[in-house]
């Protein structure tokens, strides 16, 4: 306990060290923040997502929007979640290269973690290491997503704004990722914009949604961009910006708020069970010859 509050304290006053060690504690289950957490004041820095398919873009993307706000003199941190190793589920780390320039900056603090078999995209303690991250003096939060494509709809549960980031060759799977692509996306961001059929796959998203669906205000914007070229970035932070204060201006933010509150009421409850002591039990039942899946269910959430 004595560990904690200190470690808050210190990545408070902006040691990335201690926040480093943080968010390693929590993501090994060695020490809860939520006590202390629960006692401060709610932190209010943005929260950028940016999703979307593999070979969109999206580490290029971020690294450019860090340039960005480091021009600005703006403080950023970055939470890349990355597939997970098979033999020692920690995070792959290929993509972070793209990022190498930011690692030594006095203003940027990246972090990777793996999903450690989350199937929608995100670390299984992401709200509160996000929520740790926001307790350190940033400006603003971004969060990389592993790019699983259709499942990848956790990131709409944590961020503020979710960026979908799509190239020109998508289109031939417009169709098959609409429905996800919708409800997550509060700004669609073509990359590689200088590829042929760019002008064609924006007119297409466009058309995606339907007026019914402009209707209940979701009017999703689309911007093309040249992430390694650094084109189109400053417009895109400045439809980051008009998006967050429309947040705040509607009930997205109480449905963003229900559904972290639902994620770790559920984490809450799922605590002491353990996956090998389920299956211990299950092969001695089985053995037994009196196994039963939802007798064995109904009498372990009693």
């Amino acid at each position: 306990m004595a560990i904690a509050v200190q470690l808050l304290a210190d990545l408070q006053r902006g040691d990335f060290r201690a926040l480093a060690r943080a968010i390693s504690y929590v993501e090994n289950g060695v020490h809860d923040f939520a006590d202390q957490l629960s006692a401060g004041t709610a932190a209010d820095t943005p929260v950028i997502g940016v999703t979307g398919p593999p070979g969109a873009g999206k580490s290029t993307l971020v690294d450019a929007l860090i340039g960005h706000y480091v021009q600005q003199q703006k403080r950023v941190a970055v939470l890349c979640v990355d597939p997970s190793s098979s033999l020692y589920h920690g995070a792959l780390l290929g993509d972070r290269i793209r990022m190498s320039d930011w690692y030594n900056h006095p203003a940027v603090f990246i972090r990777s973690l793996a999903t450690r078999g989350s199937l929608g995209g995100l670390h299984p303690r992401i709200i509160e290491i996000a929520d740790l991250v926001r307790q350190a003096p940033f400006d603003h939060i971004l969060v990389e997503t592993v790019g699983v494509g259709q499942n990848e709809i956790e990131i709409a549960g944590l961020a503020d704004t979710t960026l979908v980031v799509l190239a020109p060759e998508a289109g031939d799977d417009i169709q098959s990722m609409k429905a996800g692509l919708l409800e997550v996306a509060d700004i669609f961001v073509v990359n590689k914009s200088d590829r042929p059929d760019a002008d064609l796959f924006v007119r297409n998203l466009r058309s995606m949604q339907t007026p019914a669906f402009r209707r209940e205000g979701r009017d999703i914007p689309v911007i093309k961009t040249i992430a390694s070229q650094k084109q189109g970035i400053g417009e895109l932070a400045q439809l980051i910006e008009q998006d967050r204060k429309k947040a705040h201006s509607s009930h997205k933010r109480y449905r963003l708020l229900a559904e972290q509150a639902y994620l770790l009421i559920q984490q809450q409850r799922m605590k002491g069970v353990d996956r090998e002591e389920l299956e211990a039990a299950i092969e001695a039942l089985f053995k037994a010859g009196s196994f039963n899946l939802y007798r064995f269910v109904k009498d372990r959430s009693i």
